[in-house]
């Protein structure tokens, strides 16, 4: 079942948790020695086994050229300033292992991903703090195309090389256009779901839609019907600037909690989506014509 959720639609009531505690990183695969790549099978068989956190989470944001640089530091601002509110907080801490896995990458063209926040243990406020401060200290980029698609791919390597199980995985990406580049976006979003991978959408609808930035008018319905999917994934859809702190924060929330909006959305499986899954790239061949 999916759904959809307007902005501050969810409360978890709570107090700020606390306690002492500290990060963790998995190794990336260029930096691994042949030690760790000997033990992996037995790594991922533990790992598999067991899980130790409530949610495996990646973070996939859009930097494409569509996004205003006031855009993209407001999207940095709210996952830093989600990640260490009391309501999050608490929220980690009525989980079953009271602890999660968070990784965060920006990410454009098909082969474009850049990782900001290579995965980390949140477990308390100064974790939370730590990956924070991570977020905000790295200089905003922007660049071309938009791949959701490759978004998508780029996050099951990443889940690949989480260093804990989940008992969730999530792929939380936001983005203020439709896919354009790489692979059709059905196509990768029906291969995550086959790995039991959980993708929830941020569209970005605070402008306009406008032919120079190839935007589309109803872009809450295609991440509904194209991006999302697996056991209660949601949309939380941005359409005012002053709301994407919100917005994040209250995705967040959700996300930790493992919890879903009150009202549904009638799954797209059994029926026709309500938009082209194709739009972008259609859109891109009749102005490119490539």
């Amino acid at each position: 079942m999916r759904w959809y959720v307007s902005i501050g639609a969810v409360l978890i009531a709570g107090v700020l948790a606390g306690g002492d505690v500290a990060g963790v990183a998995a190794p990336g695969p260029q930096n691994r020695t042949d030690n760790q790549l000997s033990s992996q099978p037995r790594q991922l068989a533990d790992k598999e086994a067991h899980p130790t956190v409530d949610v495996e989470l990646v973070l996939a944001v859009d930097v494409s050229y569509s996004m205003d640089l006031d855009e993209l530091a407001l999207q940095r601002e709210g996952y830093a300033q989600a990640i260490i509110s009391k309501e999050f907080l608490q929220a980690l801490k009525n989980g079953p292992n009271g602890r999660i896995l968070v990784t965060y990458f920006e990410w454009a063209a098909s082969t474009d991903q850049k990782i900001i926040i290579p995965w980390r243990l949140i477990d308390g406020p100064e974790t939370a703090d730590a990956v924070a401060h991570e977020i905000v200290k790295t200089p905003v980029r922007r660049a071309s195309r938009t791949s959701i698609s490759g978004a998508i791919n780029f996050s099951m390597q990443l889940f690949d090389e989480s260093p804990q199980r989940g008992i969730r995985r999530v792929i939380d990406i936001s983005g203020d256009g439709p896919n354009n580049n790489g692979a059709p976006v059905v196509v990768t979003r029906d291969a995550a779901l086959e790995k039991g991978i959980i993708i929830n959408g941020l569209p970005i609808m605070v402008k306009e839609p406008s032919y120079s930035t190839m935007d589309i008018d109803n872009l809450d319905l295609y991440y509904e019907d194209c991006v999302i999917g697996g056991p209660g994934s949601f949309v939380v859809t941005i359409r005012e600037r002053d709301k994407f702190k919100e917005a994040i924060r209250t995705k967040l929330l959700l996300e930790v909690a493992g919890r879903t909006p009150e009202r549904p959305v009638v799954p797209a499986a059994g029926r026709a989506p309500r938009v082209n899954c194709m739009v972008g790239e259609k859109i891109w061949q009749d102005r490119w014509g490539r």
